[in-house]
């Protein structure tokens, strides 16, 4: 098992597939990692699907309007298209590169429009340098992710079961 250096800045994320560990970065995007961080806390990810998977790119999860499996307002076809009733972030570019296991914020063509959906890269994905925010980077649990459903959109989805900072897992 991987050491969390600072409880309060990883991730424990159960998905369908496994557990990832996910360590956050601060200093590059305190914005960010304190929304993901907040919305983890509410359990606002639990149940949420993975809506966009492509292969050799990334895996896109987050949508907790529409892409909550165990919600009323659940719509496959429309995961993906939601965010949070909080309010969209100003974006905290970097120059962290987009590389295997990067952790960092969907979003429209407007830069300032992070809200909640994020996705994690499954290989090197540098063109998206500089354009997305970084905010964290899998730690352990890599070939959880890798076992994650394809799909543009996929169908019968895997699933965050939860999403919690660490400091909070006894």
């Amino acid at each position: 098992m991987a050491e969390i250096k600072d409880r309060e800045n990883a991730l424990i994320l159960e998905t369908t597939k496994g557990k990832v560990v996910i360590e956050l970065f601060p200093d590059l995007a305190p914005g960010h990692v304190a929304r993901i961080k907040e919305l983890a806390r509410e359990g606002a990810y639990d149940g949420v699907v993975f809506h966009r998977v492509i292969e050799g790119f990334m895996a896109q999860t987050g949508d907790v309007k529409f892409g909550n499996s165990s919600k009323p307002t659940f719509a496959p076809s429309r995961a993906g298209m939601g965010g949070s009733e909080k309010p969209d972030l100003k974006a905290e570019f970097s120059n962290a590169n987009h590389g295997r296991g990067t952790c960092s914020m969907a979003r429209s063509q407007n830069p300032n429009s992070a809200n909640s959906q994020f996705f994690i890269c499954f290989d090197n994905a540098a063109f998206l340098n500089r354009q997305y925010t970084v905010w964290g980077q899998v730690i352990e649990g890599m070939d959880n992710v890798d076992k994650i459903k394809r799909g543009e959109p996929v169908v019968d989805p895997d699933k965050i079961v939860s999403l919690k900072v660490a400091a909070d897992v006894r």
